[in-house]
């Protein structure tokens, strides 16, 4: 998915507040839940999201979807990973 289409999809769904996030490589994040939803789309490089026991890898130009309090972990790529993120 390109960045404008993303960013289109954001604004109709109501995510108002967006944040890049830049994560270094090979690094990882215990397990956490945020208090929003958050939709992501992959910018560059690669995350692991391990959510109940399941773990999925996001790539460039792919989307992810966290439901508020959802506990998870992360994990990313050994160049690291960016992504755009919409929060509500």
């Amino acid at each position: 998915m390109e960045r404008e289409a993303f960013m289109d999809i954001l604004a109709a769904e109501g995510f108002e507040e967006t944040v890049t996030v830049t994560r270094e490589p090979g690094g990882f994040l215990g397990l956490h839940a945020h208090p929003f939803e958050a939709k992501a789309l992959i910018l560059r490089g690669e995350l692991v999201l391990n959510v109940q026991g399941a773990e999925q890898c996001y790539r460039a130009g792919q989307v992810f979807h966290l439901a508020a309090g959802t506990p998870h972990l992360e994990q990313y790529g050994p160049r690291g990973v960016e992504y755009l993120v919409g929060r509500r």
